[in-house]
């Protein structure tokens, strides 16, 4: 049995959280953290991690300093860190590395399995078309989402230039710039409306012909369940920075 924390437990993705590992026999749920202290349910939550009475896998759905804080916190006193908030800023992720040389983390911008899948066949992709089909990346998601691009997108974008020895520039307007699309352009476009859950496309446009790559998200339960798969996965790992492309090896002949 894992015992687990959650960061952001009044959220939506604390709730969607909650209601996944209520069904699960392998995890439970030993606290909340988030901006008032209270319940859910039978669960207490704390508004400091100061406050914590108890020990477990960090789950961080919460905000760029909530995802420091999980960090920093779980690396004094040895707790594994799961940090699925996005925009966080480089200095930012410069603290969850230090924090995964005293205790595990798990860092990902999105914890859906099958965005992951798409990162890997993107890589794919590039290795047999980069350089001869050009590249451009949309995403799309519910009208309140604050950063754009996405994280996932620039996850995505980021596998396809490492892919290509970091040869593209990302390009994520050209109503500004009156000349054809350049070689070494990667296309990053923005949707923001209604209810979205996320989608995200890769397109490789040849002359005559286009690969698309694509995945949507038909709830926030894929988001919670590769988080749960991440902390069972995180509890039994040594110090170190982990992410998807471990989660996945051994479940894909690519990776």
């Amino acid at each position: 049995m894992t015992d687990i924390i959650i960061q952001g437990i009044y959220g939506r993705m604390g709730r969607t959280l909650v209601e996944k590992i209520g069904g699960r026999e392998d995890c439970r749920i030993v606290a909340g953290i988030d901006c008032q202290s209270g319940q859910v349910g039978d669960i207490p939550v704390y508004t400091s991690f100061a406050d914590l009475p108890c020990k477990g896998v960090i789950i961080d759905f919460s905000s760029p300093a909530g995802a420091v804080a999980a960090a920093e916190y779980g690396a004094a006193n040895g707790l594994p860190c799961v940090i699925c908030s996005t925009g966080l800023s480089r200095e930012d992720e410069a603290v969850l590395e230090a924090a995964s040389t005293k205790t595990p983390v798990f860092r990902s911008a999105n914890m859906s399995l099958g965005v992951n899948v798409l990162i890997e066949l993107a890589r794919q992709a590039t290795r047999v078309l980069g350089g001869e089909f050009d590249i451009e990346i949309v995403e799309k998601h519910h009208r309140n989402k604050l950063d754009a691009p996405s994280g996932t997108a620039l996850m995505i974008a980021n596998a396809i230039n490492d892919e290509a020895n970091n040869r593209y520039e990302y390009v994520y307007d050209r109503s500004q710039v009156r000349q054809k699309r350049g070689d070494r352009e990667l296309g990053i476009s923005a949707v923001r409306g209604g209810g979205i859950v996320g989608e995200h496309e890769v397109l490789f446009c040849g002359p005559e012909e286009v690969l698309t790559l694509q995945h949507s998200a038909g709830s926030r339960g894929v988001f919670a369940d590769g988080a749960i798969q991440a902390a069972l996965y995180l509890a039994g790992q040594q110090p170190g920075y982990y992410t998807m492309t471990d989660l996945l090896r051994g479940k894909l002949p690519c990776v």
